[in-house]
């Protein structure tokens, strides 16, 4: 069955929230470009219209009381919002959960050393990529420094109009005979993800000093962000794509950016809870972090945050027993929102069209992920798909299903299958990205707008 493209639905005059709304999302896509800036963003944004953090409220002993809006940080890197139903926590919750974090260069420890009269920072990079993408590209550096004394350095350098940028060399082809022989695996390697940042020594350095052009690029952190080289150490740093979101197409009806997997998903679900008013069941966003390295780690959705964060809102709600909490995520019903791959006629090899996401054709709903006989997957239950088909449907959703490639090419995991360990229905729900996990990928305005058209209206369901 093929679904219609979901741009003929609309009138010129509706056009105009499709575009408006992309708008908004390329202002935050642009803005923000690591957790961190997705968790800060949505916190103050979600205090601006009325959440609380939940620990003043634990503090001022106040007890929670339905259409209340409270948000749980943790780490600064994930966060969830609830907004307090009418019925009983226990009685299960809708939530709907994105990551917030994307595939990149991760400074090393000991990033910064000095060859050849150049310096260079080495990275390791996170999560699933072509490293060959990473090379010849305008790159920023983005993150947080913490220092001995408790403090916090924020650092962006290469966004600014005024700000230099920096990025990995390429071989050039005059000189890649053997390069070119290579794998794509293997044509750029992990460890030559070097970052180029500087080639003028320090001009106050003794004429036989060693290494005068590290020490001017550690002259220039310590005059702008008050660092020294043995801060690095406790460092978190991103090299990422640098620049704006752009419209993409001639007829600008999509979006290139850095980092759609999976703010694409995130920032409709984040504004979705932000309209939620006096619901009949708790509704809950989260945002997550760790998603593209298997979601471990204590800010990933393998960690116990989220059921943690549940009871202390229960125990605020005066809700809480842990049988309660065990009935609340049971009885639960979530979309994990995350990206599907869209079709691309230019590789339609390694998909089966009649099951493919396209861009365009609004939201998409993966019954399975996985990879080879389904392997690792939550496989959504038959009776809650027909319940999404009847929401899409009776509110004008446009929706379609999909796998992520052919049987035996495809695959892949999101944090679906963790909130599933609970008992809850849970199904993968997100907005179709062309290519996913390069520098810069690309998506439908319409589909986004689909997306929150659906976050929405799945936060309104009994």
């Amino acid at each position: 069955m093929e679904r219609k493209l979901a741009w003929e639905k609309y009138s010129n005059e509706e056009l105009n929230k499709v575009f408006d709304f992309a708008n908004e999302y390329k202002k935050f896509v642009t803005e923000c470009k690591t957790e961190r800036e997705c968790a800060k963003y949505a916190v103050e944004l979600a205090k601006a219209n009325g959440f609380v953090d939940i620990n003043e409220l634990i503090a001022n002993k106040t007890q929670l009381k339905p259409n209340d809006k409270v948000y749980v940080m943790n780490m600064d890197k994930t966060v969830a919002f609830y907004v307090i139903g009418t019925e009983a926590i226990e009685n299960g919750l809708n939530i709907i959960g994105a990551h917030i974090d994307s595939p990149r260069l991760d400074l090393k420890q000991n990033p910064l050393y000095e060859d050849s009269d150049l310096a260079l920072l080495e990275t390791h990079y996170y999560g699933g990529v072509k490293k060959y993408q990473w090379v010849a590209l305008p790159l920023a550096l983005h993150g947080v420094v913490a220092l001995k004394d408790g403090s916090v350095v924020n650092v962006v350098i290469g966004e600014d109009a005024s700000d230099p940028v920096i990025g990995v060399s390429d071989l050039l082809i005059h000189l890649a005979t053997e390069q070119l022989e290579k794998k794509g695996n293997k044509v750029v390697e992990g460890e030559d993800l070097n970052i180029l940042v500087g080639n003028m020594p320090l001009s106050t350095a003794d004429k036989d000093a060693k290494e005068k052009v590290k020490s001017n690029i550690l002259a220039i952190l310590k005059d702008k962000y008050g660092i020294e080289e043995e801060d690095f150490l406790s460092a978190e740093l991103e090299a990422v794509p640098a620049g704006p979101a752009r419209d993409y197409g001639i007829d600008r009806s999509m979006i290139m950016a850095y980092g759609h997997d999976d703010r694409v998903c995130a920032y409709p679900s984040f504004k979705a809870i932000l309209s939620v008013n006096n619901p009949k069941k708790t509704c809950v966003c989260i945002l997550a972090d760790k998603e593209e390295i298997g979601s471990v780690g204590a800010t990933g959705m393998q960690s116990r945050f989220f059921e943690n964060a549940t009871a202390e809102v229960m125990n605020a709600a005066n809700q809480y027993s842990d049988l309660a909490l065990r009935r609340a995520l049971k009885n639960s019903s979530m979309l994990s929102a995350d990206v599907s791959s869209a079709y691309d006629p230019n590789y339609p090899s390694v998909s089966e069209k009649k099951n493919a996401a396209y861009l365009g054709r609004g939201i998409v709903f993966l019954k399975y992920t996985g990879s080879r006989g389904k392997s690792g997957s939550n496989d959504a239950n038959a009776e809650f798909v027909a319940k999404l088909r009847k929401m899409c449907d009776d509110n004008n959703v446009s929706f379609q299903t999909a796998e992520l490639g052919k049987v035996d090419l495809g695959g892949g995991g999101t944090i679906a299958y963790m909130l599933a360990n609970y008992g809850m229905n849970v199904i993968d729900c997100g907005v179709a990205v062309q290519n996913m996990h390069a520098p810069w990928e690309v998506i439908s305005k319409v589909d986004l707008y689909e997306a929150l058209n659906c976050y929405s209206t799945f936060f309104k369901e009994d």
